[in-house]
Parts: C-alpha cells; structure tokens; sequence
C-alpha cells in the first residue's frame, strides 16, 4: 500500500472513530436526565461530522415511524466509511 493509500485509511478510521463517538455521546445525551460535561465534546464532535453528513440528511429525509423519525444519514455515512475504509486497506 502506497503511503497516500495508509494516510487515506488512517483518515477513514479515524473518522469511524469521531463517528462512534457521536453515538455513544447523543446517547448519553438521550438516556441522561441532566448530562453535565457533554456539551463541549459533543460540540467538537458535531463539528467534525456534521459537513459530511448534513448533505446527505438533504438528500436522504429522516424516515417516520409512528410518532418516531429515524435519520438515516449518519447509518449511511457511517456504511460508507466502513466500505471506504475496506477499499482502502485492501489496495
């Protein structure tokens, strides 16, 4: 693998990192009755991934179910990247 090939996937798999940590943090903010000091690293996180995928919310509407909406952005940037990611490594 080419050393632009490492740097690319070393990029990927630290964005499946930042990723993972906006689920565990919205969780956290989603099952805490006062979540003190998530704010500040949620922030960061948002303004790591909230560029990537914003455009695809525009194009991919959250989906209904009932009285719940599901955003499917985030599960298919995060399926990108994992398929990015293979690509990537497996050059």
């Amino acid at each position: 693998m080419s050393f632009i090939g490492s740097l690319l996937g070393l990029a990927l798999t630290l964005f499946m990192l930042v990723l993972i940590a906006r689920l565990i943090l919205d969780w956290i903010v989603t099952l805490s009755d006062n979540p003190q000091g998530i704010r500040k690293p949620r922030e960061i996180v948002y303004k790591i991934t909230e560029p990537v995928i914003a455009p695809v919310r525009r194009v991919l509407k959250p989906v209904r179910f009932g009285s719940v909406q599901v955003d499917l952005a985030f599960t298919v940037v995060f399926i990108a990247v994992l398929i990015l990611r293979a690509v990537v490594f497996s050059l």
